[in-house]
């Protein structure tokens, strides 16, 4: 199935309930031979929402990434109701293929409630009216990229990214370590909020492990790269098919992992969500 807009995204990442707790998730390829981390985290979310009371929303998932996962077979998603509480209520859910954990994840979640307000300014950035997406990118340059990058980068995507900074597969010279990058998903979606969580653990996978690149110079070919661990906060309300900004930062890379860091802003400037990755980055041999 191509996934073209919202609407799609969130058919082939919705889940089947096949036991109390227990639901069967589809599993889809971006291009790559593995299962993309942010379907899992996605769908892990999912799984952890439908066993939480409507009254209660996402502020916080932690997940591990064990094993890569097989993009031609189902994932079962086990639910541990860890806690019900006042205030808040934590899930804690495993993902299994081959009668195996790949993934484990520990989400927390919260009533409505108000409290003190303080948030960072949004960087100072061009809007992204003013910026080209990806296909734009690789119509322009694209006599310079490899057949497979092309194969890849012309694969229809549910999420539209516009970068303010150029993307590697233009510019693979060394730089700081850092990017911007608005993205929004294609198409209108309704005002279940869930629905714009579920959808930010999947973007927000993409664009960390490449901003702990840039110092080195270096592209996808030369590494060997997977998520290990992704946490996410959710501060306040927003809608993902309006344009966020991606502030990315890698504060350091060391013994063959990248450390990488982003927050979300809304086109007002408002914080709406923050996230940590740290990923493996090991250098193919020659």
């Amino acid at each position: 199935m191509q996934m073209n807009n919202a609407v799609q995204l969130l058919e082939q990442i919705g889940l089947e309930a096949i036991e109390e707790n227990i639901y069967r998730g589809k599993s889809h390829s971006i291009g790559g031979r593995r299962v993309f981390g942010g379907q899992v985290l996605a769908q892990a979310l999912e799984a952890a929402t439908l066993t939480v009371s409507e009254d209660r929303y996402a502020h916080s998932m932690h997940g591990y990434f064990i094993l890569p996962g097989d993009v031609n077979n189902p994932i079962i998603y086990n639910v541990d109701r860890i806690r019900d509480g006042g205030s808040f209520t934590t899930r804690r859910v495993v993902a299994i293929q081959h009668g195996r954990a790949y993934f484990n994840m520990s989400a927390s979640f919260q009533i409505k409630e108000d409290g003190f307000e303080h948030q960072i300014d949004m960087p100072n950035v061009p809007p992204p009216e003013a910026l080209r997406n990806g296909s734009m990118l690789m119509k322009e340059y694209e006599d310079r990229l490899p057949d497979y990058l092309k194969k890849n980068l012309a694969l229809p995507r549910p999420i539209e990214f516009r970068p303010v900074e150029m993307p590697y597969f233009v510019n693979p010279s060394k730089g700081r370590p850092f990017r911007h990058v608005w993205l929004r998903v294609k198409g209108k979606m309704s005002d279940r909020a869930a629905d714009h969580r579920t959808l930010l653990a999947y973007a927000s996978d993409y664009n960390l492990l490449e901003t702990s690149l840039r110092p080195h110079g270096t592209t996808w070919t030369e590494v060997i790269a997977a998520s290990l661990d992704h946490a996410i906060w959710f501060h306040r309300d927003f809608r993902i098919d309006d344009w966020l900004l991606y502030a990315l930062d890698s504060p350091s890379a060391s013994n063959a992992r990248g450390f990488t860091r982003g927050n979300l802003f809304d086109r007002n400037g408002k914080l709406v969500a923050s996230v940590v990755q740290e990923g493996l980055i090991r250098e193919r041999r020659k």
